[in-house]
């Protein structure tokens, strides 16, 4: 089996592929390809095996690292409160035969990581589950809050906002396939330059020296937590984004998805609303978790958050349409327009609610 599975030769400077049994594909992630490995005697896979985008993560090295810094840290943390469990409560990578937690083949980057047993991930965004996720979220930034090691910006200038409406700048400047002379356009760059000043307010306060940057999460999402079987968190996955931003990255892109009524893409803007009932319920738990760390200018500035990520989406959306559909998978000429337009509308409804900051 070893000979004809292109796997095994990848998984054997990991582990003993003697007791490995198959190496099958396992989930849907758009970003890394992954697959479990069963082991005999054990009825549930015993490894992950991961192929990593270097693509998307082009310093494997400093993601690595950022990854074994952080799982490092609350493995440490939880050994001091003397919790139970700790293998099932944070992620564990192995060893290389390199040394390394992970290892080039060919052209392509490997790790692996143990598989925690008995869980699951849920897909559906209820109050509990928002509750859940903005406790668990931030816990983690809370367990992370005293880090001393640096952690790098793996993906340089990701929530900056200034960034990108200066993308945005480059994109209507070039005009490469001509969609300037679309009137819609030209209200799109309009509405959107109205609000730019007002929108950047994080990145202004970071430069006045008012605004800290945290060790962040950066993709806030339900399916990106693990769960026991009676419904309890067990622990934080897909660490590939962790890096330093400020504490609405996580606050904010939890909520650009998870608190719109409708879809990323929906043509129907009448579908589009923003879920007061959600935004309340990760609000609630987001403070439980960081309470201990906090500013009154990071607690203040929630409610910009979750204004700020429809905002910023919309950006990049709309400068990939003008740059002729560069970035984005699209399905249809008008994507990103559509996409565009959506999440302006939710843009609009989260503004439009006057949300507190505290609840």
């Amino acid at each position: 089996m070893s000979e004809k599975n292109p796997f095994f030769p990848i998984a054997a400077h990991f582990v003993d592929v003697a007791q490995v049994t198959s190496i099958q594909p396992m989930g849907n992630g758009l970003i890394n390809d992954t697959y479990k490995i069963m082991i005999n005697g054990h009825e549930q896979p015993k490894y992950v095996l991961q192929h990593i985008n270097d693509k998307v993560f082009t310093d494997v090295e400093m993601l690595q690292r950022n990854i074994e810094i952080v799982t490092n840290h609350i493995r440490r943390k939880y050994e001091q409160a003397g919790l139970s469990h700790i293998d099932r409560r944070v992620l564990h990578f192995l060893k290389a035969d390199t040394g390394k937690t992970y290892v080039k083949v060919g052209e392509e980057y490997w790790r692996v990581m143990d598989f925690i047993a008995d869980s699951v991930t849920q897909e559906a965004v209820t109050p509990q589950s928002a509750y859940d996720a903005g406790r668990s979220f931030g816990d983690f930034e809370s367990l992370l809050s005293d880090v001393k090691e640096p952690i790098g910006e793996i993906i340089p200038n990701f929530h900056n906002i200034e960034f990108r409406l200066k993308q945005l700048d480059e994109a209507i400047a070039a005009d490469p396939v001509g969609r300037m002379s679309d009137q819609e356009v030209q209200d799109y760059v309009k509405k959107i330059k109205d609000l730019a000043y007002e929108m950047c307010l994080g990145e202004r306060l970071f430069r006045e020296g008012k605004l800290p940057k945290r060790i962040c999460h950066c993709d806030t999402k339900v399916n990106n937590m693990l769960f026991d079987k009676e419904g309890n968190v067990l622990c934080i996955i897909d660490l590939d984004t962790i890096m330093p931003s400020f504490v609405f990255s996580d606050f904010g892109d939890f909520l650009r998805s998870a608190a719109n009524t409708g879809a990323e893409d929906d043509p129907d803007l009448g579908n589009i609303h923003f879920n007061l009932e959600i935004y309340d319920a990760f609000l609630n738990g987001y403070l439980e978790g960081t309470k201990t760390f906090l500013t009154p200018i990071e607690r203040e500035n929630l409610p910009y958050a979750a204004t700020l990520f429809p905002y910023m989406q919309a950006v990049r959306f709309f400068a990939d349409y003008i740059n002729g559909d560069t970035y984005y998978k699209t399905r249809y000429p008008e994507h990103n327009m559509v996409r565009t337009r959506a999440q302006w509308k939710l843009f609009q409804e989260a503004r439009s609610q006057k949300l507190e900051a505290s609840v």
